[in-house]
């Protein structure tokens, strides 16, 4: 195990670690600036080999695309062939939009992975560095099971062609610009597909890893505030022991200190609110795009593991690997949003349960100072798709239960 990670960590050595912010940084993303590195995405590397390297990447998946949208445009094609180009084609076609998206913001998505380097950003107490380790360990978590999914359909799309009845087939319709009906030239065509087919699939999941990414390091400062601010006046009485509560207002020391404390932990909500409103701006047109793609894919990959579970088992698996990537994909977006809106709604709650009461209150501007981080936080931060649909569990069974219906429809079409 110890050589595989010296050899993972020798064959990325991105810049974006040796820029990092900080040791909270790259315990949340180290992970993804490692594998963006290796797929040819990464933003900080601006040497010549890897210049190269990220730019013939990206032109080879660009023509692998256009070769899709040629077959599917060109070629007859029965509904069960439909259904597979729609399945490739979509996805393809949103992940260069969010990659699009990605460049265009870059600056943005470097800021929101820099800020939990915030100097107002307090983990001094044991609880919160577990807070802190708890969403990492989570992080990682889902991005292993994001990976691991997302791997498991691409192996069983590369041994689909290899198995199946048809002769010089390859792993998705895409059209060429020469004949490979021969055993030497078929072998060569499908190492080359399968390279531009791999290359692209991991695009696709490194912009869902990034995405991911950036949303749970918003979830732990939020969840991390709120333990601040419940234990405002515990934090400020060390040093003060002794003294009761009610008598610590009196105490000259420990009201510069309550509200040095108070001002920053105010600073770090408006701070946080900044870059949660910043990250739900630049991610709102993306994710309609998402929701729209998971949608269709959701239907037409169910349409395919139904028509093929009782013909051909690998391209069942491969179907059902596909569609569980797919809706884990959503499934893990939608949560993380709702996540962000239920912990920016709890900071509210957990300024009134900051021991104001026992006297915090008699201390000039601190009742102000609680009732508008009260009000700042009775206003939901909802995450939306165009501003249309909420992203949360609520549309996200609600987009499946729609999906499935339209996989009905489809497959009694079929019968017929």
């Amino acid at each position: 195990m110890g050589r595989l990670n010296y050899l993972w960590k020798k064959l990325t050595p991105t810049k974006s670690l040796e820029q990092s912010s900080g040791t909270l940084e790259t315990s949340f993303y180290e992970s993804v600036y490692r594998i963006a590195y290796l797929a040819g995405l990464s933003s900080s590397d601006y040497g010549i080999l890897y210049i190269i390297y990220s730019t013939s990447v990206k032109i080879m998946v660009a023509l692998f695309v256009i070769g899709e949208l040629w077959y599917a445009s060109t070629e007859p094609l029965s509904l069960d062939e439909i259904a597979a180009c729609i399945n490739a084609i979509v996805i393809h076609l949103i992940t260069l939009y969010k990659l699009k998206n990605l460049m265009d913001h870059k600056d943005v998505y470097k800021r929101l992975a820099t800020s939990m380097e915030s100097p107002f950003f307090d983990v001094s107490t044991k609880r919160r560095q577990e807070i802190v380790n708890f969403w990492v360990q989570r992080h990682e978590r889902y991005l292993k099971l994001l990976l691991a999914l997302g791997n498991s359909a691409l192996t069983a799309w590369y041994m689909y062609p290899l198995l199946d009845e048809l002769e010089y087939n390859l792993m998705v319709g895409v059209s060429l610009p020469f004949k490979y009906n021969t055993p030497f030239r078929y072998v060569i065509t499908y190492i080359l597909v399968g390279i531009a087919f791999n290359y692209t699939s991991h695009f696709c999941m490194v912009t869902d890893l990034i995405m991911q990414s950036h949303l749970i390091p918003l979830i732990c400062q939020y969840s991390v505030l709120a333990d601040c601010f419940t234990n405002l006046v515990s934090d400020c009485e060390v040093g003060f022991e002794g003294i009761a509560r009610e008598h610590l207002v009196n105490n000259k020391k420990f009201v510069k200190l309550y509200l040095r404390k108070l001002g920053n932990l105010v600073e770090q909500h408006k701070f946080i609110l900044n870059h949660s409103i910043e990250l739900r701006t630049i991610l709102s047109v993306p994710m309609l795009g998402q929701l729209a793609a998971s949608g269709i894919l959701i239907c037409f990959v169910g349409y395919q593991a139904t028509t093929t579970i009782s013909v051909n088992i690998t391209k069942c698996l491969m179907s059902l690997f596909y569609l569980g990537y797919n809706m884990f994909t959503l499934y893990i977006i939608c949560r993380w949003c709702e996540e962000i809106t239920i912990q920016s709604q709890n900071i509210g709650e957990a300024i009134y349960c900051s021991g104001w009461e026992q006297g915090m209150s008699k201390i000039r501007g601190v009742r102000t100072t609680i009732l508008l981080v009260m009000l700042r936080s009775s206003k939901p931060l909802i995450f939306s798709a165009g501003g249309m649909y909420k992203l949360s569990l609520t549309s996200y069974t609600t987009l499946v239960k729609t999906s499935y219906s339209a996989l009905t429809f489809l497959l009694r079409i079929r019968r017929e």
